[in-house]
């Protein structure tokens, strides 16, 4: 299946991808107070627990924060640090008014070592302050479609005016995935970076331990104060399938999240359905340099699917007639993958090569 993004998908599910299945997940029990194991693909909870319920975020705040200055900031560019990113309490790199870092180091102090000073330098220089950068996550939320939303600041610290859901939180990361800058950071487990005022290198070490308890992990961002309690997003990748665990005020959430991952894995596969050139057909041309065409899927077709699944039946949807001039990839037909009056996947078949318009 062509690759869709977080928010074409999200927004066309109800067509092609509505979930028709229902997995027993009786036995599976977390700590958290709120929490859910997503798939991305299909747009699907595969567990809930609370999982509409507002509550704080913590640090998973800064999936935003770095999707925001990704989005709009050059990863290369010198940022000053400002007044304003000093001294701010919680996780810090200890930065110094006037030293001058990269973005790009900035946004792993960020992601790695959850520094709140980082969140500010980096919300100051993308946004102008943190007041006009939360704007800018708050327009996210609302691109993004989500109603359970609000950034009241760009590091976690409580306020009443900073909350989520652990489903909208499951939706931020899925999309912050789709950024192959994103995914880099969050997946890396140790970084160092240059302190210019100090004259001296800092080491910075992912506080996510899943990257190194469970082997599929990816990401994504811990969290933690008082208020909130123990704060955890994470995503794991394994055999094409990817999932993404939220887990919101949750006192053992390193194992609730490998339970969850252990969960989906063991239910959901990313199935293979058909392999480039399955479906090939000659077709008549009207009006060409050549009497016929060939035309294909030249993709391979893939699904996310219960394992218990019934294989898909596929439906090829094409056009009989075909007039030049015909250009190479051009789309002439579909092919639709059906599971008990379902669309589960879909690919285009193709012109394979061009045909140009025949001498009168």
């Amino acid at each position: 299946m062509k690759y869709i993004s977080f928010i074409s998908s999200f927004l066309i599910a109800a067509a092609l991808t509505l979930p028709f299945f229902i997995l027993s997940c009786a036995a599976l029990t977390v700590s958290a107070d709120s929490a859910v194991l997503y798939e991305p693909v299909t747009g699907t909870f595969l567990y809930e627990k609370n999982a509409t319920t507002r509550r704080g975020m913590a640090s998973t705040t800064k999936i935003m924060t770095a999707l925001i200055a990704i989005e709009t900031g050059n990863l290369s560019r010198q940022i000053t640090v400002p007044p304003e990113a000093v001294g701010i309490e919680g996780s810090s790199v200890y930065l110094k008014e006037g030293e001058t870092l990269t973005l790009e180091d900035l946004l792993y102090a960020l992601l790695l070592q959850s520094a709140n000073d980082a969140a500010v330098a980096i919300a100051c220089a993308v946004g102008g302050s943190t007041e006009e950068f939360c704007d800018l996550m708050n327009r996210k939320v609302t691109e993004l479609g989500l109603s359970d939303t609000h950034f009241d600041n760009p590091h976690g610290l409580d306020s009443p005016d900073h909350y989520t859901t652990a489903a909208d939180l499951a939706r931020i990361a899925a999309y912050a995935l789709e950024h192959p800058v994103f995914r880099e950071i969050v997946s890396t487990k140790k970084r160092v970076i240059y302190l210019p005022m100090e004259n001296a290198s800092r080491v910075l070490v992912n506080h996510n331990k899943l990257l190194r308890l469970y082997d599929d992990s990816i990401g994504v961002k811990t969290g933690f104060t008082r208020r909130c309690g123990r704060c955890l997003v994470g995503a794991a990748e394994r055999d094409g399938l990817s999932l993404i665990t939220v887990t919101l005020d949750a006192p053992n959430d390193w194992n609730d999240h490998i339970s969850l991952f252990d969960y989906g894995f063991s239910s959901m596969e990313s199935r293979v359905l058909a392999e480039p050139y399955s479906f090939r057909y000659t077709m008549p041309v009207i009006g060409g340099d050549k009497p016929t065409v060939t035309i294909a899927n030249t993709e391979q077709v893939r699904a996310v699917l219960p394992r218990t699944a019934v294989s898909p039946t596929p439906e090829v949807r094409m056009q009989h007639l075909l007039t030049a001039p015909l250009r190479s990839g051009e789309v002439v037909g579909t092919v639709l993958y059906w599971v008990n009056g379902h669309v589960v996947a879909s690919d285009s078949l193709v012109v394979t090569e061009p045909v140009e318009r025949g001498r009168k």
